[in-house]
């Protein structure tokens, strides 16, 4: 179906597409199913990264699997992700993990409830509303926090959720960059690179990132980044991978600051984390 970007999943992005192809009941209600009973072609894209996202992601929780960890998806959509990964999870690994998802979208989390109810899937459950509003029912503690193209500071805010929540890993594919862009002046050091507009996109785009895994560094997280897809199947194949390190000790904000002090930007993350930025332990 796709090239294998990731080489040491334990199970191959081609394994995971043909659990996901094998039962059109699974395929029809996420309106991926082609005539041939394989994915139809609108929505090859969003399977590729779905599967491609899905290979990764279970490469690196595969040591807190046997801790039926429950996994929370941000912005979640239609929440193709995580329909996924409980379908694969239950194929290939025998276990039925509990999976949240939340949007603001109240007509998108009405449609994924039907979605689950038609193909059974009793251990999801969706709420309508905002990513930093989210808490899980008492006694449930969020282990795992995905998402996928969630646009501009919706990646910023379940990184956010993630960092309050305490999830022991965070995972996000960023979509849109666009709240940096306007902040980076022609004063900053770098200006004779920015002068020039899809350099300046590209750049400010890096930025972003660069900031992201600043703070998840700063909040006690080990971090890494890694492409889901060959950048033929999008460009925006970047998945920001943070794994909480044991000591659960914060490190800090010096990288976050220095970095923006040379830029003269800012996150929207210092909004979402005020309690981080003032040295708090929340």
């Amino acid at each position: 179906m796709m090239g294998t970007v990731l080489q040491d999943t334990g199970y191959s992005v081609e394994t995971l597409s043909g659990v996901l192809t094998s039962s059109r009941d699974f395929l029809r209600p996420l309106r991926w199913e082609g005539p041939g009973g394989d994915v139809n072609r609108r929505g090859m894209k969003k399977f590729q990264e779905t599967v491609g996202f899905s290979a990764h992601i279970l490469h690196k929780i595969k040591d807190i699997l046997d801790d039926d960890p429950v996994f929370l998806e941000c912005s979640c959509g239609k929440s193709y992700l995580t329909f996924a990964l409980n379908r694969i999870l239950r194929e290939l690994y025998g276990v039925e993990c509990t999976f949240y998802g939340v949007d603001i979208s109240e007509s998108l989390i009405g449609k994924c409830r039907g979605i689950a109810a038609s193909l059974g899937f009793d251990n999801m459950s969706f709420t309508a509303g905002q990513t930093l509003g989210f808490n899980a029912p008492i006694g449930k503690k969020v282990d795992v926090v995905v998402a996928l193209h969630a646009c501009d500071s919706a990646t910023d805010e379940a990184i956010a959720r993630g960092i309050k929540l305490g999830a022991r890993y965070i995972m996000v594919v960023p979509c849109c960059q666009n709240q940096l862009r306007g902040q980076i002046r022609s004063a900053q050091a770098l200006h004779d690179l920015t002068d020039f507009g899809p350099l300046l996109y590209r750049f400010a785009d890096l930025v972003t990132e660069a900031l992201r895994a600043q703070v998840l560094r700063g909040a006690g997280y080990y971090v890494e980044f890694h492409e889901i897809v060959p950048p033929t199947v999008t460009p925006k194949n970047l998945v920001i991978t943070a794994r909480m390190m044991r000591s659960g000790k914060k490190k800090g904000m010096d990288g976050y600051r220095r970095l923006c002090n040379q830029l003269g930007v800012r996150s929207i993350l210092e909004d979402f984390l005020p309690e981080l930025f003032n040295g708090e332990n929340g």
